[in-house]
């Protein structure tokens, strides 16, 4: 899980692949021909003023009033909610506390049995880490890898689509800065131009994940094509980091604010992070608060609000 502040810009454009499916949208509007995150067919966003839980810690029954639900890849969608499938796309899922299991799908060490060569390394064959999640880096730098990597998480994808999902998130777009100068950002581009019109050709919106500053092109990113581009944003703290105001999709910007954050000081006056976000922009998008650990109620760390 990509919980860290973001602070790369991402351009992505895709091209396209044919597959079919789709989501089950709920009240959300469409991305229709000329507008922000346009597709091809009409793909079904967010639902405006919605209410936003990020469960991806683990899931639970939405609180009543909650229209948008984001889990990971591995579990259902929530029913009768707007569903985000998160899939972490750049980086591998850590393995369990008490060891490697070559057997846990997805883990480091699943892919050091299965697909080796798909792992980045550097120049003595170590792996390369994502230390504050514990997460190798996927080796994006060759066609061959991409086109590899893509036969693996196409089919997570198609996942989403089947359970139901409406859109999907995919995280780590900003890799490039943990693979220790190995990769660009092009590396990410290339990669991206074949994942977008998979998610969209399947009925599935897709996210920006963080990566603000995306440049003069907004939803579009580099190509002249909106159905290329990005359908909405999930923006992890960016009233903490100030950020909120460059992600280009008014009204369809998810934010998430984490309860442990220090407080912030604008204008004179210290409040949280959270509470800034209210002040400013309640009403403009969801603004979530969530405990660091998206964990579920049932943990004390719990913490879920709203406004």
């Amino acid at each position: 899980m990509r919980r860290l502040p973001a602070t790369a810009a991402l351009l992505a454009s895709a091209a396209v692949l044919s597959a079919c499916a789709a989501g089950t949208a709920q009240d959300g509007g469409s991305a229709d021909a000329g507008g922000p995150g346009t597709t091809a067919a009409a793909i079904a966003l967010p639902p405006t003023g919605g209410v936003f839980d990020y469960q991806l810690g683990g899931a639970y029954e939405p609180a009543g009033d909650v229209t948008i639900v984001a889990r990971d890849r591995t579990d259902d969608p929530a029913p009768g909610v707007y569903g985000i499938c998160y899939v972490n796309l750049f980086q591998t899922q850590p393995d369990a506390d008490d060891g490697p299991d070559p057997a846990a799908s997805g883990t480091t060490a699943w892919w050091e049995a299965e697909h080796p060569g798909l792992l980045l390394r550097d120049a003595s064959g170590a792996l390369v880490v994502d230390a504050d999640w514990d997460e190798a880096l996927f080796d994006i730098r060759t066609a061959e890898n991409r086109e590899a990597l893509l036969a693996i998480q196409g089919e997570w994808i198609e996942g989403c689509a089947e359970a139901g999902f409406d859109a999907v998130e995919p995280d780590n777009l900003d890799q490039h800065e943990r693979s220790d100068g190995l990769q660009t950002l092009d590396d990410t581009t290339a990669y991206m131009r074949l994942v977008i019109p998979i998610a969209h050709d399947l009925g599935l919106a897709v996210a920006q994940k963080n990566t603000a500053g995306l440049g003069d092109d907004g939803p579009t990113l580099v190509s002249s094509d909106p159905a290329e581009g990005f359908d909405f944003a999930v923006a992890e703290e960016c009233e903490l980091y100030d950020e909120c105001d460059a992600y280009p999709y008014p009204g369809v910007v998810l934010e998430v604010e984490y309860s442990d954050t220090g407080d912030v000081t604008r204008d004179g006056r210290t409040q949280s992070a959270f509470a800034w976000a209210c002040e400013r922009r309640a009403g403009e998008h969801p603004i979530t608060l969530r405990d660091r650990d998206v964990v579920t109620p049932d943990d004390p760390a719990y913490v879920f609000e709203h406004c």
